[in-house]
């Protein structure tokens, strides 16, 4: 049991099912203050439609539908001989956060990520964003030894 946070043991993980697309919507919309249904549906598609161990997953709380992560395996990006996984999604209700939902998610996750064979998992968080950031730490994260580089597209750039 987590001493810091009794709950943990109470939040249910889950794979993550193509019936939860609508709760996905409205938790990501609550949080980030705009719909991405079209996001979210490609990559609930992407996501489900992979093959072996599961590593899109839900979080439940007292039978409420309370966060969720998208994650994906690749083999050999970015030149790495390794498996890696890549966070792209975590997501908690705000009236559940603090209560061990995400940990929990990010323990299923890893675990998951074992049983591939898996040994690394990166995701970019804004520099700005100290309680994410703060989580990622508790979580174990430490900053990459590399640079991430965006190009400008749009007429102006």
């Amino acid at each position: 049991m987590d001493e810091a946070n009794p709950q943990v043991e109470r939040v249910l993980v889950r794979m993550l099912r193509p019936s939860d697309l609508d709760a996905v919507i409205a938790l990501d919309a609550k949080n980030a203050g705009r719909r991405r249904e079209e996001f979210f549906r490609l990559k609930l598609e992407q996501n489900l439609a992979e093959t072996g161990v599961k590593v899109s997953l839900a979080a439940e709380l007292d039978g409420c539908f309370c966060g969720f992560l998208l994650a994906r395996v690749y083999y050999g990006e970015f030149g790495s001989l390794e498996p890696v996984s890549v966070l792209d999604t975590l997501d908690v209700h705000p009236d559940f956060q603090g209560q061990g939902v995400g940990g929990a998610l990010m323990r299923q996750l890893l675990q998951n990520l074992r049983g591939l064979g898996v040994t690394s998992l990166q995701t970019e968080v804004r520099w700005d964003a100290a309680e994410l950031l703060s989580f990622f730490r508790h979580e174990g994260f430490e900053l990459a030894q590399r640079l991430c580089l965006d190009l400008d597209l749009s007429p102006a750039g």
